[in-house]
């Protein structure tokens, strides 16, 4: 899989169903994650049918430098939050590293690459859900929006990034969730200790996920 970038830079109880009314047929979709190359850490592609297209999601990142929580909206995003979901379930996200801060032009903390290359998936892709923000033009990306990353159309995996002021970006990056302002404020803290001079991207401070927790 390639690298995930942003723009031009290198880029039983089921937590699935909270917060949502009763899974019926009118509010479901069908997802497709086809395969897309050898994963960075071992995942199960989330399931395919009876996918949410109501109701809202809530998690924890559980950062070394904070909690930072967000919300997720499925009618928004449905099968992006169904694959964040299920990553989270299956603890892809735990004891990984956030590999990539820009605090200039584009302030963001990019985050959910097992490997910490900028090239690692889950070993599965899917289609962008762009419906809610195509109109929007640039400059779509306000603080505290949570959206995935990716290297070009449809190539959506495991990557996302955590916007911690207003970001001027291309409408080319599903959006789906929020973070909570003391989760804006955890990620500005990280981003407020600069990026590494050698490799211009790999935040300063420690940014790495101990775990995420759903509900």
């Amino acid at each position: 899989m390639g690298a995930a970038t942003l723009v031009s830079l290198s880029a039983c109880g089921d937590a699935n169903q909270s917060n949502a009314e009763p899974v019926t047929a009118e509010n479901t979709t069908t997802c497709d994650y086809p395969s897309a190359g050898e994963p960075a850490k071992a995942a199960d592609a989330p399931p395919t049918t009876g996918v949410p297209t109501q109701g809202e999601v809530t998690a924890t990142l559980e950062l070394t430098a904070g909690d930072v929580k967000i919300t997720m909206d499925r009618a928004k995003a449905p099968c992006t939050v169904n694959s964040f979901v299920s990553l989270a379930e299956q603890g892809y996200f735990d004891d990984t590293v956030c590999h990539r801060l820009t605090d200039y032009g584009i302030f963001v903390l990019q985050c959910g690459d097992p490997s910490a290359t900028g090239m690692g998936g889950p070993g599965y892709s899917y289609a962008d859900e762009l419906e809610p923000i195509k109109d929007l033009g640039l400059g779509a990306y306000p603080t505290g929006t949570v959206a995935m990353a990716n290297a070009g159309p449809d190539t959506n995996g495991s990557q996302f990034f955590l916007v911690y002021a207003d970001s001027q970006l291309e409408p080319n990056y599903t959006v789906f969730g929020t973070m909570d302002q003391a989760g804006v404020d955890v990620v500005g803290g990280i981003a407020a200790q600069g990026v590494d001079a050698g490799d211009q991207t790999s935040p300063i401070a420690e940014a790495s996920i101990t775990a995420v927790t759903l509900g």
